[in-house]
């Protein structure tokens, strides 16, 4: 991870943090391999020079508790942060050369192709599935004095392996099943194997389905053994 890129991202959340509106986030997508970096410092963990991205996704689970109102567009404009929407639907993000901002909500029901409005936040989010996996179960982990939100790391990796199948590019679906994978790995190696088997039960079948078949062309057979998919 660049320095640069990084020092941002930490200035966002401090900003966050001092509006307080942090403690009203989960923090999801490729940026929680960066942060779990202190979770797994006794166990070997991916190379962080290789974790490169610009995206960073704000998981609000519940919008309506939200209790300060602070415009966020407004609340980093300094810094570069610049308002553009994507799509003919007006999904709202916030623009920098070194990062890409972008809320989600979890999609309910039979869904929405619209923006979810946060007038609290001068946002909208997208409402996406698959994201209540996310918010079920959470781990807090301080950064410098204030602490961020992210899913915990086999929530987070068997969300990899159930949403990468649905990717266009090909090289991005490789690196989320690839991540996915080695955070599963590094769980192995710091004794949380039974953690990992008792989330990957929680969830529906179909659910599972998805997650061994993206496991199914691993060559590690520690991950599937855990799983009780194979024998050791």
């Amino acid at each position: 991870m660049e320095k640069r890129q990084s020092e941002l991202c930490l200035e966002v959340l401090r900003r966050f943090d001092k509006a307080g509106i942090l403690k009203d986030f989960i923090l999801i997508g490729s940026w929680c391999v960066y942060f779990y970096k202190d979770y797994f410092s006794n166990v070997p963990y991916i190379d962080q020079t290789t974790i490169k991205t610009r995206d960073i996704d704000f998981l609000i689970n519940n919008p309506s508790g939200i209790k300060e109102e602070v415009n966020v567009p407004i609340l980093l404009k300094d810094l570069g942060f610049v308002t553009t929407f994507k799509g003919t639907k007006g999904y709202l993000k916030l623009d920098h050369p070194d990062l890409l901002l972008e809320f989600l909500v979890p999609e309910k029901g039979k869904g929405t192709d619209k923006p979810v409005h946060l007038p609290k936040l001068g946002m909208n989010a997208v409402a996406l599935r698959f994201l209540s996996f996310l918010s079920a179960n959470t781990i807090k982990v301080k950064v410098e004095d204030f602490y961020i939100t992210m899913p915990h790391p086999a929530n987070f990796a068997l969300h990899k392996l159930i949403i990468f199948q649905r990717r266009i590019k090909e090289d991005k679906a490789a690196k989320d099943r690839n991540v996915a994978i080695e955070v599963l790995k590094s769980l192995i190696d710091k004794g949380e194997s039974g953690v990992i088997k008792q989330v990957f039960d929680s969830i529906p079948k179909k659910w599972q389905t998805r997650v061994i078949k993206g496991l199914s062309k691993s060559e590690d057979r520690d991950i599937l053994v855990v799983l009780g998919n194979i024998e050791r």
